[in-house]
């Protein structure tokens, strides 16, 4: 993905000629796609209306683009083994967003021109609002599940001192039901297991000869059974510890393990469930909220191009793909192109160009036509 030029210039004859002039010096040095941006007849208004609603979709603008961000950000987290696949769910109206941008129709139909400036921008930031909303619970509801079924997960694959052993032990491991006796799980060193074999009936009183069994291995250590007297338990405990045998806290429980397995599996498939209508809703509605987002440009466009040149309207609009490695080459030949718009912009912008040290100018993004960027390139995984 990369960052376009949506510009507009005077649709006058001599503009006009300029337009073409850029089009044919970009083409040739290699500067940047470009393509007509047709915007319809909308209504005007009053000026007065027309500054206000500058700032509004300038906010609304921003809105979107950070939804718009976010809902593809979400794209890739949801498809998180699959990037390239992510990056082909990134539609506008069925195609890639540079040709939906290259070949931007208005739609009528959502937003009809013969309403007045403010209730359109009303319906687009009703609808970026209503994206947003439903993005927020969808996402709660999923995260919630892969975030249960992941810490489930990771307690299935950390060491035997802390992963959960409910797909490790069996009920016959474990002497059960006794008023006198009791298993203990005890996690041994490989290094230390000809220790554990020689010691673990000496310990302490009471324990069980021959007894012990290995269950469970991984790459540190072994757990290992042992069966004792209750009362000698903590006394146990204490002389293995003393010896780096650590007796692991656990007491079998059949129901509790097996509901613990039942909890995976039920979190798994409603993982499962909730991915492809998730997927299916984050598709659509990034292409509902990119379109929303490009005709909020336009208006960006048409209202700035009224108030920078004046009624009745008539101007041309451009979107420009530039050329990654010659940005600021672009940017020299558009402000000479245009320059006679407003010269002192292009004088400016020639200042600009000068690297000043320590000096932050407000007025860095005014260019002598009007110019609004369309960032695309945190869309990518």
């Amino acid at each position: 993905m990369s960052e376009l030029w949506l510009i507009s210039v005077p649709g006058d004859k001599t503009n006009l000629a300029a337009l073409d002039r850029m089009n044919t010096v970009t083409s040739k040095a290699n500067l940047s796609s470009n393509a007509k941006f047709v915007i319809p007849e909308l209504k005007v208004g009053t000026l007065d209306a027309l500054v206000g609603l500058s700032d509004e979709l300038g906010k609304l603008d921003t809105f979107a683009e950070s939804l718009i961000k976010k809902i593809a950000q979400y794209i890739g987290d949801v498809m998180d083994d699959s990037t390239d696949k992510a990056q082909e769910t990134l539609l506008a109206n069925g195609v890639d967003l540079i040709s939906y941008l290259a070949r931007f129709e208005w739609d009528m139909a959502k937003y009809p021109v013969k309403q007045p400036l403010k209730n359109i921008t009303e319906v687009l930031s009703k609808q970026m609002s209503q994206i947003d909303t439903d993005l927020k619970s969808r996402s709660s509801t999923y995260n919630s599940i892969k975030g249960n079924l992941q810490s489930l997960e990771r307690k299935t694959v950390g060491n035997l001192l802390t992963r959960t052993l409910a797909d490790i032990v069996n009920k016959e491991d474990f002497v059960l039901d006794s008023e006198y006796m009791v298993t203990l799980l005890v996690v041994v060193p490989k290094s230390n297991y000809g220790a554990w074999q020689k010691t673990y009936e000496s310990l302490s009183d009471m324990v069980v000869p021959r007894s012990t069994k290995l269950i469970a291995e991984d790459a540190e250590g072994g757990l290992f059974t042992v069966t004792l007297f209750r009362k000698v338990m903590d006394d146990f405990k204490a002389k293995a510890r003393e010896n780096k045998f650590i007796v692991r806290e656990f007491l079998f429980n059949e129901k509790e393990l097996q509901s613990e397995k039942d909890e995976i599996v039920k979190l798994a498939a409603d993982k499962k469930q909730q991915y492809g209508p998730l997927l299916r809703w984050l598709k659509v509605n990034f292409s509902e909220a990119f379109i929303a987002w490009i005709h909020i440009k336009a208006l960006r466009v048409f209202v700035e191009s009224v108030l920078r040149y004046g009624l009745p309207v008539n101007f041309q609009a451009v979107v420009l793909q530039p050329n990654k490695k010659s940005m600021k080459r672009l940017r020299d030949v558009l402000n000479a192109i245009f320059r006679h718009l407003d010269e002192s912009a292009a004088a400016n912008m020639k200042d600009i160009g000068m690297d000043i040290p320590g000096l932050q100018l407000s007025s860095q993004d005014y260019y002598p036509y009007v110019c609004f960027k369309i960032d695309l390139t945190n869309l990518d995984f």
